[in-house]
């Protein structure tokens, strides 16, 4: 392949630079558009702050005017609370103790709704029809329990709504905001409780083992039955409704066949259901409105080559941020007019990175040595033929969670150093029914890690792969994945990358953030067993295995991690250098569960490019 025929070599810091301008929202009223851009105060370092701009119709007319002033840290997410309020969410330093605050469009003032210390707070409903307040769940009271309030956002007074009396795990409004429904635990089983008013006491209308899910979406438009995610009976995850006085009789709406629902959406103007989504390869919707359908149709065919999303509206659903992408491209956003049928283009999320030198993600699947059919997604760099590549294997965090499809900065930058790049759905990966995340019970180092290896050997057998130039790099769960892989089959890879990972499952269930210790059983169950199956998650830590640890290691922790704490990573680079072995490691003390900052985000990119460089040889 001729050096002409390769896209250039972009600059590292074009692939995961915070975007000039995005996270676009707009008021209620349609009158202001809010969007996230980043700045410097006092000649510090740039973060996303809010800026708000108005609006003639669909086009943005005056001066922007920034309205919040973080300096240690990005703002997390946003959101409008009429036309005259904006809520963010903020932690310190990535401890992800969250902050709800509030800042005033008319007067920019900002008042911290939850001001209190080693506290999470979230939004539990942002009580649609009053001006006034929202209700707000956090754990100042009991660390391991959320209760809710009633907060009033514009002078921070709060009143108890609900008390947890330790073993509810979410609370569920209608839609007059009043809690109706709530979701207890005990880890093992899991009751749905109701009431009829705010008034009366919960009542338990389903209990299930904690391998059967009925997760609560709605409620009905009268408020008198629960749309809800339900896989009871079946493997995969299908809409219902629910009734309270039979609440054993699901009445089936829709179910995708072979996958799960991820979720719905509905009308709140027009009180109707618009669409179920769901995943195969892509996103996929089934649309319930005949209007949303169309909407959809028209604005696809207005934006040929990228899938839509729909981010914002209006509170007259007549003006839509729209979000337009594909898996080359992070894309554009617009404001699109129902009356009209325009689209007003807002912004590239990153102009810098040329869709047409950018590497198409191609679905893939693979067997498994137990039969087990494996779905995944390839990079391949552009320009280069695809044989006998250097490759990254990158497996997902979670591990309950799963890769899609789009675009994907990392696998992009590392396609555009000349790497392959395979992303799997392990067993356990969720979107593909209860039978397959079951697969993932008492498997973590054991046919998890088998899964991936055999898509290793899967990109061997097809010629893709050089078997000499294969790294391994992943996060969190992912982490502990690339760490339990050079444990298990150290001459497999040439260099690994662990970014946040769990290196000893003992002291990690022992470390899990309050909040999690509910269903802490649950884990126990999912993961092992700390007594009972010591045996098994001694043999599957790799920090109690590192002897058998052979390839090159780089590791990068957040010293604030709640998730997985610290002493993961400290274990393993300890247990490796007391054997003599150099381990690199990266520790930042002003971040947590991942690196969100910019500056930390480069170096670490810079130091694991380097360090592929140095293991996977020059790419040509």
């Amino acid at each position: 392949m001729s050096r002409e025929s390769l896209p250039p070599v972009y600059p590292l810091t074009d692939f995961f630079r915070n975007p000039d301008r995005g996270f676009f929202r707009l008021s209620d009223d349609g009158r202001w558009l809010a969007f996230m851009e980043p700045v410097s105060f006092d000649d510090g370092p740039a973060r996303m702050n809010i800026f708000v701009q108005e609006l003639d119709g669909s086009t943005p007319i005056g001066e922007a005017r920034c309205l919040t002033r973080e300096t240690e840290r990005d703002i997390a997410e946003y959101y409008w609370k009429g036309s005259d309020i904006l809520l963010y969410a903020k932690d310190f330093q990535g401890d992800e103790n969250f902050h709800v605050v509030a800042v005033d469009l008319n007067d920019g003032k900002v008042s911290d709704l939850t001001p209190y210390p080693e506290t999470r707070a979230g939004i539990a409903d942002e009580l649609y029809d009053d001006p006034d307040h929202i209700l707000i769940a956090h754990n100042h009271r009991e660390p391991q329990s959320f209760d809710v309030y009633r907060v009033n956002v514009r002078t921070g007074e709060e009143t108890l709504v609900a008390e947890n009396p330790g073993n509810i795990i979410a609370w569920h409004t209608d839609h007059h905001g009043l809690l109706r429904a709530a979701t207890a635990s005990d880890g093992l089983e899991t009751t749905l409780l109701y009431r009829e008013s705010e008034s009366e006491d919960f009542r338990a209308l389903i209990t299930t083992d904690f391998r059967s899910s009925v997760s609560p979406e709605l409620f009905t438009f009268d408020n008198r039955c629960l749309y809800a995610l339900s896989n009871r009976g079946r493997d995969c995850l299908a809409l219902v409704i629910i009734a309270p006085d039979k609440p054993d009789e699901e009445q089936v709406i829709f179910e995708a066949d072979g996958v799960d629902l991820d979720g719905v959406g509905y009308s709140r103007l027009r009180h109707v259901l618009t669409a179920a989504v769901y995943q195969t390869d892509r996103v996929k919707y089934h649309f319930f409105d005949q209007q949303a359908a169309e909407r959809h149709l028209r604005v696809s065919e207005s934006l040929p080559g990228y899938e839509i999303a729909l981010q914002s509206s209006t509170r007259d659903e007549r003006k839509y941020i729209v979000a337009a992408y594909n898996d080359r491209t992070p894309g554009s956003r617009y404001i699109y007019d129902e009356d009209t049928g325009s689209l007003t283009k807002l912004a590239d999320i990153n102009p810098a990175l040329p869709e047409s030198d950018m590497a198409e993600v191609k679905p893939i699947q693979y067997t498994a040595r137990d039969g087990l059919v494996i779905h995944g997604y390839l990079t391949l760099p552009k320009g280069r033929e695809p044989r006998n590549l250097p490759c990254v294997v990158n497996p997902h965090g979670g591990p309950w969670a799963r890769d899609s499809w789009g675009f994907n900065p990392e696998a992009q930058f590392l396609a555009n150093r000349g790497y392959c790049v395979l992303q799997m759905n392990f067993r356990g990966s969720t979107g593909y029914g209860r039978k397959f995340w079951e697969a993932s019970f008492g498997q973590w180092g054991l046919a998890m890690q088998d899964d991936i290896t055999d898509g290793v050997q899967w990109l061997i057998e097809q010629g893709i792969a050089d078997r000499n130039r294969i790294a391994i790099y992943g996060g969190s769960y992912g982490g502990y994945a690339v760490l339990s892989g050079i444990t298990r089959t150290p001459e497999l890879y040439a260099a690994a990358v662990d970014f946040v990972g769990v290196s000893n499952l003992l002291t990690f269930l022992n470390t899990i953030p309050p909040y999690w210790k509910p269903l802490l059983e649950k884990m126990y169950s999912m993961v092992g067993h700390p007594e009972k199956d010591r045996e098994r998650l001694e043999a599957t830590s790799p920090a109690l295995n590192a002897g058998n640890i052979r390839t090159p290691l780089f590791i990068a922790q957040g010293a604030n991690d709640p998730r997985v704490n610290k002493d993961e990573s400290d274990q393993m680079v300890a247990a490796l250098r007391s054997r003599g072995v150099e381990v690199e490691y990266m520790v930042k003390d002003n971040e947590g569960h991942g690196f969100h900052n910019d500056e930390n985000k480069f170096e670490f990119y810079e130091h694991m490019e380097a360090f592929l460089s140095q293991h996977l040889a020059s790419v040509e």
